[in-house]
């Protein structure tokens, strides 16, 4: 497609926020062309709004955070892969609290409200982010490298390796963004054991439930620990399955975890505004990697 696109209807999702707990509803609205990705909060005094780039990312301790003045909003990744998989160039994103919901843990209800809502072409000219030489960012102490080479389609390709037994390494890539729905969409975040044991210790994962994460097990719980997890995710059967991860969900694909790590990635180049013609391969990829390398290339553009 060349030409810009919004939503014809409004669509609205409802859920809870993973880390606050808080429950939250959001409304996708049509916006006219050279509008971009925008948040308003309408819970707010004067409904502030921020836009969805690179410059206002502001945390990514636990997802991508975006803030302009008083308009904050957390968590947007998996959203912002929904419109990036689904070629949404203008919306309108109200929003009653501070964090997106988390919903399955991927952009698949995302995509499925964005579809419903049905999108429409503009008038307008597509305009989309592109380079004229190679773009690398380094994190050589941990293994990140995330590169982009000049191209005239986008393709992405994710590489992960956590050093364990249970999940080593793996690959996920995307040859056209057609291909985000339906191979990427619906990959849902992950996390180890020993992780979210430490996260529901400090009250950091609120919003967490038995259908929105994989949790993979390095080192076997003891019984007392099972029942905390149990006791959590309101599942009285709780135990590790034969691959090492808990029975709270089964695996969409073999390889969900990098299929995540390539759909957060896919999100967060959304923040440079525009569609991307490029190809991107990353190494270990995170959040903060994933928007340090946005703001590089906005540097480098």
């Amino acid at each position: 497609m060349s030409k810009q696109t919004t939503i014809i209807h409004p669509v609205s999702l409802s859920g809870k926020g993973l880390h606050t707990g808080k429950h939250v509803t959001l409304t996708f609205s049509p916006a006219p062309a050279n509008h971009g990705v925008v948040f308003r909060r309408i819970d707010l005094p004067g409904q502030p709004t921020v836009k969805a780039l690179g410059i206002h990312v502001f945390d990514t301790s636990r997802g991508t955070s975006i803030r302009d003045g008083a308009a904050e909003v957390r968590t947007i990744e998996h959203l912002m892969a929904a419109l990036a998989g689904l070629q949404i160039d203008n919306v309108l994103v109200e929003i009653d609290a501070e964090e997106t919901p988390i919903l399955d843990g991927s952009s698949r209800l995302y995509v499925e409200a964005l579809q419903k809502a049905e999108i429409q072409t503009l008038t307008e000219e597509r305009e989309y982010f592109t380079i004229s030489q190679t773009v690398t960012y380094n994190l050589p102490e941990k293994g990140i490298e995330i590169r982009m080479e000049p191209a005239d389609d986008f393709q992405a390709f994710v590489h992960v390796d956590y050093g364990t037994q249970i999940l080593a390494q793996q690959e996920a890539e995307l040859r056209n963004i057609t291909d985000f729905y339906p191979s990427i969409y619906n990959c849902r975040t992950f996390v180890f054991l020993h992780e979210l044991q430490f996260l529901i210790q400090h009250n950091l994962v609120r919003g967490g439930d038995v259908d929105n994460a994989i949790v993979f097990v390095a080192q076997m719980p003891d019984e007392k620990a099972l029942q905390q997890l149990a006791d959590f995710f309101h599942k009285s059967d709780l135990k590790v399955t034969e691959n090492g991860i808990l029975n709270n969900v089964e695996l969409h694909h073999d390889n969900e975890p990098a299929r995540h790590k390539l759909l957060d990635l896919v999100g967060d180049l959304y923040l440079l505004g525009k569609p991307v013609k490029g190809h991107v391969f990353a190494s270990r990829p995170g959040h903060f990697a994933n928007t340090e390398f946005v703001k590089q290339l906005i540097q480098k553009a």
